[in-house]
């Protein structure tokens, strides 16, 4: 059963009122939980390239990563659940798991499926709630992965959008 049906919550797949990258996050991290993320994408086969500036490099431990300069280039992990599903996450802190996902991508129930799946693997690896923000409205989720109902969950009332 799908944690969410499409016609309930396109809305909140609208690029043109989300922001077409909004902002899912993992609040109050450790690097140990990043380092979790990291080897759940390695043990999950999923596809992923991670960049420093324009260098496609090997993933690196996430200790390693999250200790560089504060004035270096954050760099970039790129992760495709599925070929037609892409999350960028971004080391910007140690204490928040951070990514963007394409919503001109995420059109439709199965994409929507995959997303779940997705937010769902990364909630139970870390026991974190992983919420999605509109694109650059950080703290006002409007979905995202309950712990204490193990699912993908509306967090705001879709006919506000």
């Amino acid at each position: 059963m799908a944690d969410l049906l499409w016609d309930d919550v396109k809305g909140f797949f609208d690029p043109d009122l989300m922001g077409s990258l909004p902002d899912v996050r993992v609040p109050d991290v450790s690097v140990e939980d990043w380092q979790a993320v990291l080897d759940l994408v390695s043990e999950k086969g999923w596809k992923c390239q991670y960049f420093e500036g324009e260098s496609v490099l090997p993933v690196p431990r996430a200790e390693a990563v999250l200790s560089r300069p504060t004035d270096a280039e954050c760099p970039v992990l790129r992760v495709w659940p599925t070929a037609d599903v892409l999350a960028i996450f971004r080391f910007h802190a140690a204490d928040e798991v951070d990514f963007d996902v394409d919503l001109r991508k995420l059109q439709g129930q199965e994409r929507l499926d995959v997303f779940c799946g997705f937010l769902r693997e990364i909630g139970r690896r870390l026991g974190k709630p992983v919420l999605m923000d509109p694109e650059g409205d950080d703290g006002h989720p409007v979905i995202g992965f309950d712990v204490g109902v193990d699912r993908v969950v509306l967090l705001a009332d879709p006919q506000v959008r």
